[in-house]
């Protein structure tokens, strides 16, 4: 879709296409105009943009948006059209539900009395946000009963309506009913779109919410920079500020999340969450999946490799005068020795005491975890798992003290050429002594005799900090051994992932354990 935006202070064109993605995404700091901007953004657009604000739609109980294809809006036809719709409700939310109901209802008295009985009527609105809701809740359950919508857990015979759920869930089921209001290819625009929401569940939802309507195009908008690397498939704009007098705004174009600099950073968090820096490209690294479920204190920002982060974050800190954040980076500990480690900590980033993120998913608190899930005998899995890397482990130990020796000689010799010569002469007679300074057939002995001992003592623990293997998941046979239907890498992965994501039982031990490995 291509979007004309307010005016600019120097008249610049102001336009956008949105691309394959079908989503845009305005930030900008409290204060900074973005509301207004998507307000005058909406306003030119007309009858082809649609708001959404949990915020509004849950507490504004007056206030009615008269917007053609607003749901007070339909609400107010439906009920002058007659039929079984009260027309008391006030809040949109409680609209929303009247009409869904509304819906259902004169479906079903359609498909009663239809003479062709055998043909299924299409599904209602109603029938497409239960799909959604039991996906997004498997616990729960959707009901109605004598025209009224009910909820009930899985592990219960009690029932309870919309108005006893918590705002989270209020939002979740808000989000899901209102999108199938949208007229056919509009523009919807989303205030806020993580409020009331737990971090969990956000990027699930709003994947679910622009599958269900692949016609519209969904514009966010947000000062959380959480979301906003969540869902930056399309452009961004970044709202500077806004002159209200002249009704114009300074913003500027940014193509994806690793183009939000820390001058963006600077500009947008102020006083909120630290920030933290993590490998990987953003969308679909093992990091930008598993780290946010993990550190949901922090605001995580992919910046691919592990120089970058290094880097950032003592760039970041080093501003500190300038903003009350604090930065912490994550990289992969590969086969950095004590010395590299205790650096880089001493720096704000984190290293695991695992060799690298894959190796996060083998932690045996972790494997007990999901084993127990799945109906396993933890005990039974993880022995099963720890043989399974003992044997891998044996057969590579000279391969993994070998790759260990040659990070290791590689930084001594940087360290040792880093000097000043005053002529080639001594850079030679320097180099010609480094084999015998560094001594890498002893470095590679020692490493040797430590592999063998993490083995002959069953230290699992120890073997994980040291081994850097990337098919270890799937030749140890971990997802089988913890009851998991496919027996990969990913499959794995995805299911310690959708425990963290849905913040089900479990959550919280195997976040506990992999904030472990950090040292947190």
């Amino acid at each position: 879709m291509i979007l004309d935006l307010p005016p600019r202070p120097d008249g610049r064109p102001a336009q956008i296409d949105t691309g394959d993605a079908h989503n845009l995404i305005i930030i900008g700091a409290n204060g900074s105009g973005k509301t207004r901007f998507a307000n005058r953004l909406a306003a030119d657009m007309g009858h082809g943009a649609v708001r959404l604000s949990a915020l509004r739609a849950l507490y504004s109980r007056e206030e009615e948006n008269t917007a053609e294809g607003s749901i007070d809006t339909l609400y107010r036809r439906a009920v002058a059209s007659g039929g079984l719709l009260r027309n008391d409700l006030k809040g949109e939310f409680e609209r929303m539900i009247s009409l869904m109901v509304n819906e259902e209802m004169l479906s079903l008295l359609t498909a009663k009395f239809s003479p062709e009985t055998d043909k299924r009527p299409a599904p209602t609105r109603l029938e497409k946000v239960m799909r959604h809701w039991q996906k997004l809740f498997p616990d729960n359950r959707v009901l109605i009963d004598s025209g009224r919508m009910l909820f009930a857990r899985e592990d219960s015979d009690d029932s309870y309506s919309p108005s006893k759920l918590s705002d989270g869930e209020k939002a979740v089921l808000y989000y899901l009913g209102a999108v199938t209001y949208a007229p056919k290819g509009a523009a919807i625009i989303v205030d806020s779109p993580g409020t009331f929401l737990h971090p969990s569940i956000i990027r699930s939802l709003w994947d679910r919410v622009e599958r269900s309507r692949p016609d519209c195009t969904f514009i966010y908008v947000t000062h959380d920079l959480q979301f906003a690397a969540g869902r930056s498939q399309g452009p961004i704009v970044w709202v500077k500020r806004c002159d209200t007098l002249k009704g114009e705004w300074d913003y500027e174009f940014l193509s994806t999340a690793d183009a939000l600099s820390d001058e963006v950073y600077l500009a947008i968090l102020g006083d909120r969450k630290p920030v933290l820096f993590i490998e990987g490209d953003g969308k679909n690294s093992i990091d930008a999946r598993l780290y946010p479920l993990i550190f949901n204190d922090y605001t995580v920002k992919s910046l691919g490799g592990c120089d970058r982060v290094i880097e950032s974050t003592r760039t970041f800190n080093s501003l500190k005068a300038f903003h009350n954040l604090n930065a912490f980076g994550i990289v992969d500990r590969d086969r950095r020795d004590e010395g590299e480690v205790k650096y880089l900590r001493n720096k704000q980033v984190l290293v695991p005491e695992v060799a690298e993120i894959e190796n996060i998913f083998m932690i045996e608190e972790v494997l007990r975890t999901v084993a127990s899930l799945n109906k396993r005998d933890p005990d039974e899995a993880f022995s099963r798992i720890k043989r399974s890397i003992m044997r891998l482990f044996e057969s590579d130990l000279k391969a993994q003290a070998l790759q260990h020796t040659r990070h290791r000689v590689k930084r001594a010799v940087e360290h040792r050429i880093d000097g000043r010569f005053a002529n080639i002469s001594q850079l030679e007679s320097h180099m010609a002594e480094l084999p015998a300074e560094i001594n890498p057939r002893s470095i590679y002995e020692g490493l040797c005799r430590d592999f063998r001992r993490y083995l002959r003592d069953g230290d699992y623990a120890a073997i994980l900090k040291v081994y850097n293997r990337k098919t270890m998941i799937s030749e140890s046979h971990a997802a089988r051994s913890c009851g998991l239907r496919k027996d990969d890498k990913d499959t794995l992965i995805r299911a310690v992932i959708d425990i963290l994501r849905r913040d089900i039982a479990g959550a919280a031990e195997i976040r506990a354990a992999i904030r472990k490995v950090f040292l947190f």
